[in-house]
């Protein structure tokens, strides 16, 4: 992979809308996949080297809500378990798969994701004033945090999304504190899958860095937007993310 001025410079860009997106909605990764293997990386490496990027933008959008005290403690543990578990299972399938196969699973995934997103983003956004589901013994929301995390470690593209309907949707969070927990879950199973990718060595650091470099300053950004803005706003602003990184992945 040849980098030059231009190419570090739509990588960090990349990388910084996506950071946004991802610690606001989901579905930034829609965006970074794709702009990796269209820089020539292929499939496999694409999805190894992305993760560096999610890792860094999870641990500053976890640090931001925290400090803002919207990050709910108390329920870390028990979403953490079936995350770490279902993302390792999902990392691990798309290391050892082959990479002819890998490709199209991955941009077939990108599609079908993105147009579940932009036909209902309304399961992820709880009326406000609902009480809230506690994750302790709750079946459900295991299952569906477990999918997540299968999901995020096999490819991580929309996967905020269903973290979002699992979090939000099913345990009836509001989206600030909802948001704060899929930074959690997804730094969770990010670091599992790490692992594994590089065990597989199927991280190319150079890139993975300018790809972060941007996302930690815009997941910086996005948290102190999600804090001051209102529930109907960051509504919104999920709808608006959604139709843009649909747009991004079918460009790219």
């Amino acid at each position: 992979m040849q980098l030059d001025l231009l190419s570090v410079a739509l990588l960090a860009i990349t990388g910084f809308v996506a950071g946004g997106i991802n610690t606001v909605a989901g579905g930034g990764s829609n965006l970074t996949l794709p702009a990796l293997m269209m820089f020539g990386l292929p499939a496999d490496i694409a999805n190894g080297t992305n993760r560096v990027a999610i890792l860094m933008q999870s641990i500053v959008g976890v640090a931001g809500y925290d400090k803002h005290k919207t990050l709910d403690r108390p329920a870390i543990i028990p979403i953490l378990i079936p995350c770490m578990l279902g993302g390792g299972l999902g990392a691990l399938f798309a290391a050892i798969i082959p990479n002819l196969y890998l490709k199209p699973i991955l941009l077939l995934t990108i599609l079908c994701m993105s147009v579940i997103i932009l036909i209902r983003p309304d399961i992820i956004a709880p009326p406000v004033g609902t009480q809230t589901l506690s994750p302790r013994g709750n079946q459900s929301a295991w299952w569906g945090l477990f999918i997540a995390g299968v999901y995020g470690g096999f490819v991580q593209a929309g996967v905020g999304f269903i973290l979002l309907a699992a979090l939000a949707g099913g345990l009836r969070y509001d989206l600030v504190r909802a948001n704060a927990l899929k930074m959690v879950c997804a730094l969770a199973f990010t670091i599992v899958a790490m692992i594994i990718f590089v065990a597989f060595d199927l991280v190319w650091w150079v890139p993975g860095f300018i790809l972060a470099s941007g996302s930690m300053v815009g997941a910086h950004i996005a948290v102190k937007i999600a804090i001051k803005a209102s529930q109907e706003s960051i509504k919104w602003f999920l709808f608006a993310m959604t139709i843009l990184a649909v747009l991004g992945g079918l460009f790219f």
